[in-house]
């Protein structure tokens, strides 16, 4: 497959040609992803619930910790749109900060793009990243790294006054130069409304369905984060609880002598089993 660029994630957007992103972590979820015909993939600071099962989520989540799984990711799938999540702290400080934590992603990880949280409060970080010569997506609406000041994983925009904000944001952000924009769990109406009142492309997680592309987490696709399911979840798979019934099997199996079978063992060369016993008496 061809791997997709900006130019034709924007023109995706003027033909209403719908955008595909999901996460990822490792290798093999990668490669199942480029197979599968995925066109974006983000490296998520969501590692921290899905692989790491942080009790806090992604605040923990450490630059070098993004690094090794990006590298990962992007071996797996190296001719899909990468983009690496900036972990909480690696950017908001200071715009040198953002630039260097940015380049890290670049230089180590070999991804298309970085994605940051926040609106107006983050421009310079945008800017300053953006005239490096990096691209950067947006992400505004429920963030995780700020939960702790929404009072938890609430939706956000669902009055008149909280959604005038978030377009606002949008504007802003949009004007700082990001490439796309990702928004989380806002109502259909506010998705729509961005959308269209944006000329770069905007994709949605659990923002409707008027969104240029939908992002979920590949975990809660395949059926195998259980902790809890988001309303705007739809499981594909249920892996989990797939896994753990092959695993009873192979447990049992073990346990009542039938596994491993004539089948999963080597043979000897014929003749050498009778060598052995009578080199050993």
């Amino acid at each position: 497959m061809q791997k997709k660029g900006i130019l034709d994630f924007q023109r995706m957007k003027k033909e209403g040609e719908k955008v595909t992103w999901l996460t990822a972590y490792d290798y093999p979820t990668a490669q199942f992803e480029e197979r599968a015909g995925i066109d974006m993939i983000l490296v998520g600071d969501s590692m921290g619930n899905c692989v790491y099962g942080y009790p806090t989520g992604t605040i923990p989540v450490t630059m070098d910790q993004c690094i090794v799984h990006t590298e990962a990711v992007r071996r797996g799938a190296p001719n899909t749109f990468v983009i690496g999540d900036m972990p909480f702290l690696s950017y908001q400080t200071t715009p040198d900060d953002a630039v260097r934590n940015a380049g890290r992603f670049y230089k180590e990880a070999g991804v298309d793009a970085i994605k940051l949280e926040g609106g107006r409060r983050v421009t310079k970080m945008i800017r300053a990243i953006v005239d490096a010569g990096m691209v950067v997506c947006g992400h505004i609406g429920l963030t995780p790294q700020s939960t702790g000041q929404f009072g938890g994983y609430k939706a956000q925009g669902r009055t008149a006054k909280s959604a005038l904000e978030l377009v606002k944001d949008a504007r802003a952000v949009q004007e700082a130069g990001v490439a796309f924009l990702l928004i989380e769990a806002v109502t259909p109406e506010v998705g729509k409304f961005i959308t269209e009142d944006l000329e770069i492309p905007v994709y949605g997680i659990g923002a409707g369905l008027h969104c240029d592309g939908q992002l979920l987490i590949v975990s809660d696709v395949l059926g195998i984060w259980e902790a809890f399911q988001p309303k705007f979840v739809k499981r594909y798979a249920h892996m989990a609880e797939e896994s753990v019934k092959a695993i009873q099997d192979y447990v049992s199996e073990v346990r009542e002598g039938k596994f491993p079978t004539e089948e999963h063992c080597y043979k000897m060369i014929e003749g050498e089993a009778e060598k052995l016993m009578e080199l050993v008496q």
